[in-house]
């Protein structure tokens, strides 16, 4: 690896960076690319599983990078206000910062940094990390080559590292309780991780008898959607949206009927942080 070019590549634990990582390795393997995942430390623990099964297919370990200040130490900085679509500080804090920590020196020396991001050709280039340095480049090889999100799936699939498991309950990526998931993911979540719901509930107490005015999910607090009734309602409202979606979808056979839609195809695309959800 030439010590004056660095070529780093963001993993998130979820489909869209795992694609890139692989499309890299199989189709440049000329370039030594250093693989990373910075690790807010309340992630979900399919996440972990995913990421050990990559390397696999790498063929080569994902750095961690741990930030130095962790999620509680910066929800005091900022009053135990939550993070929020309106304040993504958990995004900066944990995803960003630890990233300019971590390729400062390398830049600091003088080297030439690719960063390598994982935004598709039919997507748009939502909010991303973009270059504050010189030398630093942001490239997009999966737009620059067309490909979409059924070359993604492609791509996973040929490699045999197919989906994150949590592809069976939930399609974002990112931390266990991210404010971008939809109710029926929070849903899902007390389900699956009945722990980690009563964590992010505790969060969400302690915010709000501080004067936040987020809660973790849109227009009601976690006590009020885990009630019987509403979960009934939230279930029922995502089961129609899945009627509805299928019902628009032209037959494909190459498509199995159990493959999940993306929470994205049924609630509409979401601007989500692009270091923690691709």
């Amino acid at each position: 690896m030439s010590t004056q070019h660095r070529h780093v590549l963001g993993l998130s634990g979820g489909r869209d960076s795992a694609a890139l990582a692989v499309y890299m390795r199989h189709h440049h393997p000329e370039i030594e690319v250093e693989y990373f995942f910075t690790d807010t430390g309340k992630e979900l623990p399919e996440v972990y599983e995913f990421l050990g099964r990559l390397e696999g297919v790498l063929g080569k370990p994902v750095l961690r990078l741990n930030p130095d200040r962790d999620f509680d130490f910066w929800l005091k900085q900022y009053n135990t206000f939550l993070p929020s679509a309106q304040t993504r500080w958990c995004t900066r804090q944990l995803k960003l910062r630890p990233f300019e920590q971590w390729i400062k020196p390398m830049l600091d020396e003088g080297q030439h940094v690719t960063s390598y991001v994982a935004i598709r050709a039919d997507e748009e280039y939502r909010e991303g990390y973009t270059s504050k340095h010189e030398n630093l480049v942001v490239t997009l090889p999966l737009k620059e080559v067309g490909v979409d999100k059924a070359g993604v799936m492609e791509i996973l699939d040929s490699s045999g590292l197919g989906l994150p498991r949590y592809y069976e309950w939930r399609t974002r990526s990112g931390c266990t309780f991210c404010f971008f998931q939809q109710k029926i993911e929070w849903v899902r979540l007390r389900e699956r991780h009945p722990e980690s719901f009563e964590e992010a509930k505790r969060y969400e107490k302690s915010a709000v008898e501080h004067g936040s005015p987020f809660t973790w999910s849109h227009g009601e607090s976690l006590i009020e959607l885990e009630q019987p009734e509403r979960i009934e309602q939230i279930k029922a409202d995502h089961k129609k949206r899945v009627e509805r979606q299928k019902a628009k979808m032209m037959a494909n056979p190459l498509r199995p009927d159990d493959e999940p839609l993306d929470v994205d195809d049924l609630y509409g695309q979401a601007k989500g942080c692009i270091a923690c959800h691709k």
